[in-house]
């Protein structure tokens, strides 16, 4: 699937290692650990599981110098772009470039005054690390403009303190510059966004903070991602969920694959039901959802509770089962293939998939 659906804002080309950020490439998946960074072992397994299902680049919180001095062995056990997380403590963000990341998140609420800016921007340059302008409604600088709980204000306050920071590093040279505007919440998020991208040519990291837990959080976040992607202002995102971060990234994924942008593995379709449906619908669905995780191949996968009806509503997909009254049609792109009994309808259908697979 390419991207043709929504037009993307023009941005420049940044690297983080190998990994392209923004100038036309995809929108790229993002997540964050969520173990404690001086945990060598622990963290690095979960970048490794984020990375198997697909995620991209990674976010780590360094809350002080033993987890930077860790970076160094994570970094080299890992296969996806490591970024550095730092707030409060500039010396914190040199010590993480030090240890070999690939990208740097710099707070502009609470980095620290222009010298201690001026000081990241060189050693960035210096080890050709791209760094991520990461401005949050709720860790505003004192200083500048009203900070009101909301409204215009607080989107122009945001939009100020993320340029000022960007203007600081274009002086000291610095142009591999990733932009993000988050808030809770999501009109506050897309009018920052919208406001930035008159003044800013680089690429955009978004996302809703603090989005909360399932289903809170999803709801949310795709809220206030679906219109930034729609508007082309999104060219990495997370989804921030109170929840294991590889349902982020399959959040994300599953986001991107709604919207036509991208995606990633099998697609499952399922009716919501209604009074013609004759099985238990649910079981039958968790169940093939949980066959799917093993396979790549982005086909669509249809679950129906109506024999009748069934083929026809999901003809677009390329594989599908529709039950009822104790037997189950398999069907591909609305041909049914053959009848199976209704207890055999979860394998059947997952035969069905890995065959596509196997061909493909």
């Amino acid at each position: 699937m390419t991207e043709t659906i929504w037009p993307r804002r023009e941005t420049r080309l940044i690297r983080f290692g190998s990994l392209g950020v923004g100038g036309g490439q995809p929108v790229r998946v993002e997540s964050m650990t969520k173990t404690d960074t001086r945990d060598v072992e622990g963290t690095s397994q979960q970048i490794q599981r984020l990375a198997c299902g697909g995620c991209e680049m990674v976010r780590v919180a360094v809350p002080d110098e033993k987890a930077a001095e860790a970076l160094k062995q994570i970094v080299a056990r890992t296969s996806v772009p490591v970024m550095a997380d730092i707030h409060f403590d500039h010396r914190l963000a040199l010590l993480s470039m030090e240890a070999g990341v690939q990208g740097l998140r710099i707070n502009p609420g609470n980095i620290g005054g222009e010298d201690q800016v001026k000081a990241v921007a060189d050693k960035s340059l210096e080890k050709g690390i791209p760094l991520r302008v990461g401005v949050n409604a709720g860790s505003l600088a004192k200083g500048g403009k009203a900070r009101p709980q909301g409204g215009r204000p607080l989107v122009e306050a945001m939009v100020e303190a993320g340029l000022r920071e960007v203007e600081i590093l274009e002086r000291r040279g610095v142009k591999d510059i990733l932009f993000s505007m988050k808030a809770f919440d999501v009109d506050v998020t897309v009018e920052g966004c919208r406001l930035a991208a008159q003044y800013c040519p680089y690429p955009f990291h978004a996302g809703i903070t603090e989005a909360g837990p399932v289903p809170e959080g999803m709801i949310r976040s795709a809220a206030g991602l679906g219109i930034l992607l729609a508007e082309g202002l999104a060219d990495t995102i997370r989804i921030s969920l109170t929840d294991e971060p590889e349902r982020e990234v399959e959040t994300a994924y599953a986001l991107l694959a709604a919207m036509g942008i991208r995606r990633r593995g099998p697609v499952l379709i399922s009716c919501p039901t209604c009074g013609r449906c004759e099985v238990d619908l649910r079981p039958v669905v968790e169940a093939v959802r949980e066959g799917l995780r093993e396979m790549s191949s982005a086909i669509t996968v249809a679950v129906m509770g109506c024999p009748v009806n069934g083929p026809g509503e999901a003809k677009h997909a390329d594989v599908g089962v529709a039950g009822g009254r104790g037997k189950a049609l398999l069907f591909m792109k609305g041909q049914v293939v053959r009848s199976v009994p209704e207890d055999e309808m979860v394998q059947a259908l997952l035969d069905a998939c890995r065959q596509i697979e196997d061909a493909s």
